[in-house]
């Protein structure tokens, strides 16, 4: 059972602040090149663009910026919710995202690990933000883990 879980009257606060805000923190991330929004306490931001799975259409969104290897890892930890954010299937079902670090722009492929290369690459993740162990520790869902690498 996870520690502290969050409610679905949590869930659904937290709802109504994530779109507005990630709509404000894109619009002003692309136009300072990340000097502004381009953290969230004291941590980097990044911009993710992806291909929406049921709109078919062009997504950014901010996320935590943790670098691996050639490329980042994006967490889908939507803060320890109940259920994984949205973007999760659309990344899912059309893996190539572009992602812009400051003024930084990379061409990348996503792809889900499993639970052992999670647990390789958990550490590196927490390093970089560590509420995402708080985050794991209060949901029961397995926050899913993608590993995103250049493919040019």
């Amino acid at each position: 059972m996870a520690e502290n879980p969050m409610t679905e009257q949590e869930f659904a606060q937290l709802r109504k602040f994530i779109r507005p805000y990630s709509k404000l923190n894109v619009f002003m991330y692309k136009l300072t090149g990340g000097r502004i929004m381009g953290t969230l306490t004291g941590r980097e931001v990044m911009l993710v663009s992806m291909i929406g799975a049921k709109s078919g259409t062009e997504r950014t969104i901010p996320l935590m910026y943790v670098p691996y290897k050639d490329g980042v890892i994006v967490v889908g930890s939507q803060g320890g919710a109940p259920k994984s954010p949205v973007w999760v299937k659309s990344i899912q079902k059309n893996p190539d995202v572009v992602v812009q670090y400051k003024n930084k722009k990379m061409k990348l492929r996503a792809r889900q690990v499993d639970d052992a290369e999670k647990a390789e690459v958990w550490p590196t993740c927490v390093s970089f933000y560590k509420e995402y162990d708080d985050y794991q520790n209060r949901t029961d869902r397995n926050i899913p883990v993608f590993v995103c690498e250049p493919y040019e």
